[in-house]
């Protein structure tokens, strides 16, 4: 019996990634280096220290990983409240009230640091409808690792069979399908490159997953 649904927010709930996108730029500017498309799209669904790490080892900077995180979330953050590129994915809204007003248990579990995810559940009144929000920034490990929905599924109290995951990206469907997790994959134009080969289902349209629609999965 379906009882929780476990939340991506980066391409699931919310589009970021633009503005991730001129954060990163600006921040790479800042230190002098050059980033391939093929590096930075093998970045998508993890944590912002682990990407600065890999930066700080790969260009041999003199700055510290967390000397690049800060720079990249000053630029976010003055993105977020001025950029008018920032919105929700279409149709979520609906979907994450459809779920809610069907008793579902909702949780988000982000590669984002809390402080954006606060961010964006503040902007777009989000809060109200999830149980708990769970950030890969304060965990040991990142996407592809499991760690985060294993949490996510304990603090919504559901075994594994009971819920199942929204992801947009090959780190974040993998980390799924590590924990056991029935993984639905949004197919985003955002998220390029990505693979949903290990996926469960693949959908480009939320009403595909309406409450009505997903819960028979999971009888």
């Amino acid at each position: 019996m379906l009882k929780a649904v476990l939340f991506d927010m980066d391409g699931v709930i919310v589009d970021t990634e633009p503005l991730h996108h001129k954060a990163y730029q600006q921040m790479f500017s800042k230190v002098g280096i050059e980033v391939s498309s093929s590096m930075y799209e093998g970045f998508t669904g993890q944590s912002t220290y682990d990407i600065c790490k890999q930066l700080c080892s790969h260009f041999e900077l003199k700055q510290n990983p967390q000397e690049l995180v800060q720079l990249k979330r000053d630029f976010f953050t003055k993105l977020f409240f001025e950029d008018d590129d920032l919105q929700l994915i279409n149709g979520v809204e609906q979907l994450i009230k459809n779920y809610f007003d069907n008793g579902l248990t909702l949780i988000l579990a982000s590669s984002a640091s809390m402080f954006t995810i606060n961010n964006v559940m503040k902007r777009f009144n989000l809060d109200p409808y999830f149980s708990e929000k769970l950030s890969g920034a304060d965990l040991k490990a990142s996407k592809p690792h499991p760690e985060i929905f294993i949490n996510a599924a304990k603090a919504a109290r559901v075994l594994q069979n009971e819920c199942f995951v929204i992801e947009d990206s090959t780190n974040g469907i993998k980390a799924a399908k590590g924990a056991g997790i029935f993984c639905v994959a949004y197919k985003s134009e955002h998220s390029k490159n990505q693979d949903y080969t290990l996926a469960d289902m693949v959908i480009s349209d939320y009403n595909e997953i309406s409450f009505d629609r997903i819960k028979s999965t999971f009888n």
